[in-house]
Order: C-alpha cells, then structure tokens, then sequence
C-alpha cells in the first residue's frame, strides 16, 4: 500500500489518513486504488466497526493530482477512482470525517457518503469540475441538491467557488466546527463512541436510512461516470488542463 495513505486500526475503529500533505493530500491513481482497499477490508472485518477518515489540520484533500490524472484517467467502472467512489456510497458501517483545510472535488463530494463530518474552522469546501470542463461525480448532482436546495447546488456546482466550514454547517453538510488541531481528536472519540455500540444496530439504522435512495445513488454515479469520461477528453477540459500545467487562466471561449 502506498504510504500516501495511512491505515491504522485499534478499538474497533479504522482510521484512514491522506498523508501527502506536501501535494496538499491530492490524490494519485494509487490513493485511490489503497482507498478502495481499505474500505473493502473494512467492510469485510469483524473487528473494525467504525471508520474515520482524516487529513492534516492545514489540508484534507485537494481533490485529484492532475498530472497522475492526466497520465492514468479513469478508463472503466473498474478503475481505482470508480472502486472508491463505489466502495464509500455503499459502505455498510458507520462513516466519519474529519475536515480541515481545502476540501477541493473529491474532497469534498465524498463528505456526501459519510455519516459524520467534523470540520475545522479553516476548512474550505468547492466542487470546481465546471471550471475543468467536466461534470459533478460522485453522485453529487443527486445529493447536493437535496441537502443544499437547488438554487444554492446550482451556485456551488457551477461556479464552483468554495463556501466555508460555517455554511456548510449551516446546510447539514458538517456536525461540528471546531479550532483545527481539534477535529481529528475529536472525530476519534466520537468514532469510539460508535465502535462501542451494537454494531448490528448501526449497520441496520444506516442501511434503513439509506435504503430509499441508494440505487438511485449509484445509477447516478455510474451516468455521471459516463459523462464524465466522455467530457475528459474533449476540448474544454483539454484547455482546462493545460492552462492548469501552463499555470494560465484557461481560455473558454472558442470550445
């Protein structure tokens, strides 16, 4: 396993950690690839009853690595980036977050899955894929909508300009804000908290709240997967990119 990804677990809780602060956590195909892996073993092991997954107090996760990304797109339903986002809508066990610092596209739509989400008052939340030339992932054209109103998803998704950790409290997205060097400890011990309880109790609540939406939760992520391969490589996102690379403004106007 890349050592980009941190897993450690005790006390019934899994604790997974983006540790590539000096990219500001963002994520390679290979992070991807050991985020799948961690969830699916999780699911499958008795002894782990919670997860929590956590960044650095300065950063969570700057969305993907556009240099790996361009040299590994996701190619199929079979791709790491798909077995993640797949592995963490059905996730069967309690789900938690802790979130401080920029929590760029992926960063941020994947809060959408958890159960939990703690947030430092530093963080930053932005689902910038218009501005690539792409389209929302994750389901988030479903589940941004319903938690956020049409009107303020449509500002978020399409402007893709970032709201702090107080309106994404305000809109149910976070549970708590607390000081930075607060939110991971705090997330452990509310995880602890869960991992103490009846699990079969726990996965039953989840699944009962859930159940109403989920094959609506993956048919969407499997259309925006579509749409989103297709997009990747037409022009806008060819122009997206470079101008990323050139580090330029990209220029819309003729695609």
């Amino acid at each position: 396993m890349t050592q980009d990804i941190l897993v450690h677990a005790e006390a019934g809780v899994m604790t997974i950690t983006l540790n590539r602060v000096a990219r500001k956590n963002s994520l390679t195909s290979d992070m991807y690839g050991a985020l799948a892996d961690a969830l699916a073993r999780a699911k499958d092991d008795a002894a782990v009853r919670v997860v929590l997954i956590q960044g650095h107090e300065t950063v969570f996760c700057a969305g993907n690595d556009i240099g790996d990304f361009l040299d590994k797109p996701p190619a199929g339903e079979d791709s790491p980036v798909f077995r993640f986002l797949r592995g963490i809508a059905g996730f069967p066990k309690p789900l938690l977050a802790a979130v401080s610092g920029p929590a760029v596209g992926v960063g941020t739509t994947m809060l959408f899955h958890c159960d939990l989400v703690y947030a430092g008052d530093n963080a930053a939340f932005s689902m910038p894929f218009v501005n690539l030339g792409l389209c929302p992932e994750a389901a988030s054209s479903l589940l941004v909508p319903q938690m956020l109103g049409y009107h303020r998803a449509a500002e978020a998704l399409m402007l893709g300009e970032p709201f702090m950790a107080e309106a994404a409290l305000e809109v149910g997205l976070v549970n708590r804000v607390l000081p930075p060097t607060e939110v991971n400890g705090y997330a452990n011990a509310q995880a602890r908290k869960l991992a103490a309880k009846p699990i079969t109790s726990l996965v039953e609540t989840k699944r009962l709240m859930k159940k109403s939406q989920q094959a609506a939760v993956l048919q969407q992520m499997a259309d925006e997967g579509e749409s989103f391969r297709r997009m990747l490589t037409a022009p806008a996102a060819r122009e997206a990119f470079t101008a990323f690379m050139e580090k330029r403004k990209p220029d819309f106007s003729k695609v």
